[in-house]
């Protein structure tokens, strides 16, 4: 039999037998049972009542976290023109068109968001079977397929800098989202978890049937998952 470690034998004891918790309780434990020697990152946890072999019951959007990520992110751009001044301008760490394009061809992924202006959605196309696969192919309903302008660039730029993150279901209907550090105060995870389940409902497929959140969980990344009230969702609502 596995035997139980000292850290995780103090995490069972903190959140005790319980089976749902309300938002600020599971938030004000998050923080408590994340005890790793790092900055452990939130997570908020989503089983839906979809059907995920339908088209019509996909769940993909993005969502502005208020409160920000926590994390650095390394954004490039596939742009022409005057767009990839705005996009270096505005942080992204790299930006250019065809030679952008050969550069990840040739195996360079060191990045977390790829936007591309419309125009160049064509010659992106052929690394479909690369980005795809690594959740990182540009997609209007992502956000990451803008407008070939100087402006839509920079914007598009520093929101995902700024902590807007895309989600989407997976096979089996589950979606995750980041909500920040475990460093954050509990106000800014409230504010944070509050945006991501205002942005859950907001997607909602008209196709789905029945209960649309079948559980809703949130998680450090070495410490507990807690299961929200379902009862005392309302919480969120309120938060500002």
């Amino acid at each position: 039999m596995a035997r139980i470690s000292k850290r995780q034998k103090q995490i069972k004891e903190l959140v005790g037998d319980r089976q749902f918790f309300s938002a600020s309780e599971a938030v004000a434990l998050i923080k408590q049972t994340a005890t790793a020697k790092f900055d452990e990152t939130v997570e908020a946890n989503f089983y839906l009542g979809i059907n995920p072999k339908h088209a019509d019951q996909q769940v993909r959007s993005t969502v502005s976290l208020p409160e920000g990520t926590g994390q650095t992110v390394r954004v490039v751009v596939a742009a022409k023109g005057e767009a990839v001044n705005a996009a270096k301008a505005a942080g992204a760490i790299e930006a250019g068109a065809d030679d952008l394009i050969e550069k990840i061809a040739g195996g360079w992924f060191e990045f977390d968001v790829l936007i591309a202006t419309a125009d160049m959605m064509g010659a992106l196309s052929r690394l479909g079977k690369v980005l795809g696969p690594k959740k990182l192919m540009p997609n209007p309903k992502a956000g990451t397929v803008v407008a070939p302008s100087p402006d839509a660039v920079s914007k598009a730029v520093s929101e995902f800098q700024g902590g807007k993150v895309e989600f989407r279901n997976d096979r089996q209907g589950n979606v995750h989202v980041i909500v920040g550090k475990a460093s954050f105060e509990p106000e800014r995870l409230m504010r944070n978890l509050a945006a991501i389940h205002t942005a859950i409902m907001r997607v909602k497929p008209s196709a789905a049937k029945g209960q649309y959140i079948k559980t809703f969980a949130i998680s450090s990344t070495m410490g507990a998952g807690l299961k929200l009230d379902p009862s005392k969702l309302n919480e969120l609502a309120a938060v500002e």
